[in-house]
């Protein structure tokens, strides 16, 4: 018999075709993205019983234009050159509307990479609000075995804003880089399993600059949070996520996050959600950190995280400069600088969670992009967000 499979029909090739050193190339990330846990070992997080409700269309918004650097452009053309997944919008806490690809179904999951960053931090801050964790405590308080790598004498605050003075880069297509060791480590790549996340992060050395002074992106400091935040509750993050926040947050489906041989979480890059869901921790954020009329995560954490803190200098002094020239970075949240005060989490492939506090407009993108960074789509992303928020 030689006909092809429903899933061939749907996605034009085989599941088997999937594996572990080509599950973030196209095309095969159109269906690996939101099935990570069939090649990953991951941890899921159950949420309240009832579910989700049935998508709601944006209709007309699609055949809206907005003025990007090519030119005008509607906003389903730029959807789908963008490789959107799947998109929902809030404004004022309400639902505007959903879009989902052809290849992902409404309700499906879809890993979010690094937006995972921003969700890990929001557990700091509620520990933080419970007197459990301090961001101000240096790293070996918690991790005293840290004292021989870069971590030995940074603080908790260098690794929330990433101002660690690491010797790392974050390499995504060199297969012989210190990077690929590591995702070896997470078990994201081939021939993991002879070496923990935990034994890879305390193995890195730091840059002859003191921590504190240049914003550097890179993904261990996200690992390390997740351990430190282990360590400082005794709990694990798995256990973290559905106390301190899913089940709070009112999440309609299940979430989850990936995990090494020793079973901890990859707090930097592998949870999975929906674009439901997501936006409803965008709108928890908007809210200054209320869901539902429950008070998840302090205010006075999430006004620092989004308006006040962060150095402005230390993210000048970072590669990323050119996307928000009046930006900052903290607590895993960017700052964006705009007169609308933005602010969002953002991940590899297309990955964005963006609040608009002025217009009270949520936007969740979940997306598979060829390349893990693609700055010139990043900028007009940023221009069709604020774009949208006006329309909406």
């Amino acid at each position: 018999m030689t006909g092809k499979t429903a899933f061939e029909t749907r996605y034009g090739f085989a599941r088997k075709d999937v594996r572990l050193d080509n599950w973030r190339l196209r095309p095969f990330s159109q269906w690996s993205f939101q099935n990570v846990g069939e090649l990953v070992p991951s941890v899921q997080v159950a949420a309240a019983p009832g579910g989700e409700d049935q998508a709601k269309l944006l209709g007309a918004l699609l055949d809206e234009k907005v003025t990007l650097a090519g030119g005008p452009e509607t906003v389903e053309a730029f959807l789908r050159r963008s490789d959107t997944d799947g998109l929902t919008i809030l404004k004022g806490g309400r639902l505007v509307g959903d879009w989902s690809a052809p290849h992902m179904a409404f309700g499906a999951r879809h890993i979010i990479f690094s937006i995972s960053k921003s969700v890990t931090a929001i557990l700091a801050g509620i520990l933080e609000g419970e007197g459990v964790f301090d961001p101000e405590a240096p790293v070996i308080q918690y991790i005293p075995e840290a004292k021989a790598s870069a971590y030995g004498n940074a603080s908790v605050r260098n690794v929330l804003d990433m101002t660690v003075s690491l010797d790392f880069e974050e390499a995504y297509l060199d297969p012989e880089s210190a990077f690929a060791r590591y995702r070896r480590a997470t078990l994201w790549n081939p021939g993991g399993g002879s070496e923990s996340l935990a034994a890879f992060l305390l193995t890195l050395q730091r840059l002859a600059e003191p921590h504190g002074q240049t914003y550097r992106y890179r993904s261990p400091n996200s690992d390390m949070l997740g351990i430190l935040l282990e360590r400082a509750s005794r709990k694990c993050v798995g256990d973290l996520l559905s106390e301190k926040l899913w089940l709070p947050l009112g999440a309609a489906s299940e979430m989850s996050v990936t995990v090494d041989m020793e079973g901890t979480a990859r707090t930097a890059g592998g949870m999975s959600m929906t674009p439901r869901d997501l936006a409803r921790i965008g709108e928890m954020m908007r809210q200054g950190g209320v869901a539902n009329g429950r008070r998840i995560v302090p205010e006075a954490w999430v006004r620092d995280t989004v308006a006040a803190g962060g150095s402005h200098e230390a993210w000048q002094r970072g590669t990323m400069a050119f996307l928000f020239p009046k930006g900052r970075y903290r607590n895993k949240w960017y700052q964006m600088g705009t007169a609308s005060g933005a602010f969002c989490g953002i991940g590899i492939h297309g990955q964005w969670i963006y609040v608009n506090p002025r217009d009270e407009v949520v936007i969740a993108k979940m997306s598979s992009q060829p390349e893990p960074v693609d700055d010139v789509l990043d900028l007009d992303i940023v221009v069709f967000f604020e774009a949208l928020s006006r329309m909406v």
